[in-house]
């Protein structure tokens, strides 16, 4: 067996507390020392850089590229599915080992990387967003036209009132899906949906809720309105994702329920970014993201200063992967400080995924899914994601080197 030691480095073990000097050993792809002075019969030579935990995105999309809508209508079907090796190979290479696909990743995609038949981080799927009819995730088009594609891997997860939502539910969880991904509000891309009022009542929320942790899952949720991100931590859901339009109300509900904030602070910018260049939208989307974007840091300072739990989430799909990383400095100018930016990305993130027993952390006992990044990591965090990606020297998922 050998005895592999990442020597002469920092290591930030995903406390939250700042990098300080040690070596790791791995053995048999799980971590079994961290100390000094500590010897192996290989050496991974970490003078003057960051040992990590894998970092995690906590909202993904691999089967997206873009948010162009026009493109996706031109694509061939299967294209998509090829497109992702690509993407979960980008996001690999950022030093992610471990993601909750937020929609779009079926049963098969998670199979090719859990069997070794393509590479690719860890995953949750969610493989299809629980919406109700005109909500965001019904692809219905002004013309009459749906703008989505439903296959045998995706069930439709479009329906109102709590039976409809309980059979809903059931056949995602039948179609391999490790969390459910439920909108409590509108979005930006729906093309009807108001990204400033709620969706579905409590009965609906209490509904999910309920059939997901019979299934042994947890409950992420598109809630970007006030209203939806009540509803959402009102019922139970473990994550409220983007929370835009964040209120003292809604941060002391999730206080009291422990919901986590996954912020997302890259996909209002993406979207924007991607109009900027010419992409055709509708004056509606257009307005609806300048709108979001303009409140979006405020809710998440506004969290961030009350003490909500934070987990990392870049939207990656709405944006190009690989650009995971640029999520940190957003969150370090929200108020977060670097180590509390890196904490996000790993130890609280495994918590959120409930996945902490066995990721998340550099200690005995834990997986070996570490980074190696040149440098100080929590400098790196601060300043930009390109130049973190960039530092990134090496990546590890149990024990073995991937990157």
């Amino acid at each position: 067996m050998t005895r592999i030691v990442f020597a002469g480095g920092k290591v930030f073990d995903g406390s939250g507390a700042s990098a300080q000097a040690g070596d790791v050993v791995v053995e048999d792809g799980r971590i079994v020392e961290v100390g000094t002075g500590l010897d192996g019969d290989e050496v991974v030579d970490a003078t003057g850089c960051t040992v990590l935990p894998g970092l995690f995105d906590c909202h993904t999309h691999f089967m997206f590229g873009d948010i162009d809508t026009v493109k996706a209508l031109n694509t061939p079907f299967s294209l998509p599915f090829y497109q992702a090796i690509g993407n979960m190979r980008a996001t690999l290479e950022c030093g992610i080992t471990s993601v909750r696909d937020a929609l779009g990743a079926d049963l098969g995609v998670a199979t090719a990387v859990r069997t070794g038949l393509v590479a690719g981080p860890r995953m949750q799927i969610a493989i299809s967003m629980v919406s109700q009819t005109g909500g965001h995730g019904d692809d219905w088009m002004p013309c009459g036209v749906h703008n989505s594609v439903l296959h045998p891997g995706m069930p439709n997860g479009v329906g109102d009132g709590p039976e409809e939502l309980r059979r809903i539910v059931r056949e995602l969880v039948r179609a391999g899906a490790d969390v459910i991904k439920i909108a409590t509000s509108g979005g930006v891309l729906s093309p009807r949906s108001n990204p400033k009022l709620g969706q579905f009542r409590d009965e609906e929320v209490a509904m999910v809720v309920a059939e997901a942790a019979a299934a042994g899952i947890f409950v992420m949720s598109h809630a970007q309105a006030t209203d939806g991100i009540k509803v959402a931590a009102r019922n139970g859901v473990r994550s409220v994702e983007h929370g835009v339009f964040l209120d003292e109300e809604a941060v002391t509900l999730m206080l009291e329920r422990g919901t986590w904030l996954v912020p997302t602070l890259t996909a209002p910018r993406a979207v924007l970014k991607q109009i900027a260049a010419g992409m055709t939208v509708s004056d509606h989307i257009r307005d609806k993201a300048i709108s979001v974007s303009a409140r979006h840091d405020e809710s998440v300072r506004m969290a961030v200063e009350a003490g909500v739990k934070i987990a990392m989430g870049s939207d990656s799909g709405v944006g190009p992967h690989g650009d995971n990383l640029d999520e940190l400095p957003l969150m370090v100018a929200c108020g977060l400080t670097p180590a509390q930016a890196l904490h996000a990305a790993t130890r609280s993130a495994a918590e959120l995924l409930g996945v902490d027993g066995e990721l998340g952390t550099v200690e005995p006992g834990k997986k070996a899914d570490l980074v190696l990044v040149r440098g100080n990591a929590e400098e790196l965090a601060a300043r930009s994601g390109a130049e973190f990606r960039e530092a990134v020297s090496g990546v590890w998922m149990d024990g073995k080197r991937v990157v």
